[in-house]
């Protein structure tokens, strides 16, 4: 499985972003996706991730109440919204690929990340 984020670029704060990471691979809509983070001198962190029938999902407390994942397994596609951005959700985005978990290493796959930038 190959997978390819898109959509970071700059936005203010308060205002939304949709994420898109784009699989290849006729296996993808057997696994689970995530997206995790990863800001300047931190480490990466969990932000959503959603089962492969896309059926259940989970957030980070970080972004529960104001993030929405999904997917589209027909076109090999997986989605992350941001709503009401902050200037801490600033990172480089990644997708992923594979169990169900909210740790990245239940994870076998991954993007190659998208720039996200928040403004005040």
């Amino acid at each position: 499985v190959q997978l390819q984020a898109s959509g970071g670029g700059l936005v203010q704060a308060g205002d939304s972003l949709r994420l898109s990471c784009a699989a290849s691979g006729r296996t993808f809509s057997s696994y689970a996706a995530g997206w995790f983070r990863q800001a300047p001198g931190k480490e990466r962190e969990f932000v959503a991730a959603i089962a492969w029938y896309g059926g259940r999902t989970r957030y980070a407390d970080s972004v529960k109440g104001r993030c929405i994942i999904s997917r589209d397994n027909a076109k090999n596609m997986v989605y992350l919204q941001i709503n009401s951005r902050k200037l801490e959700d600033t990172a480089v985005y990644y997708c992923a690929a594979g169990v169900y978990s909210g740790n990245s290493d239940s994870y076998s796959y991954w993007g190659q990340g998208t720039q996200v930038t928040v403004s005040s």
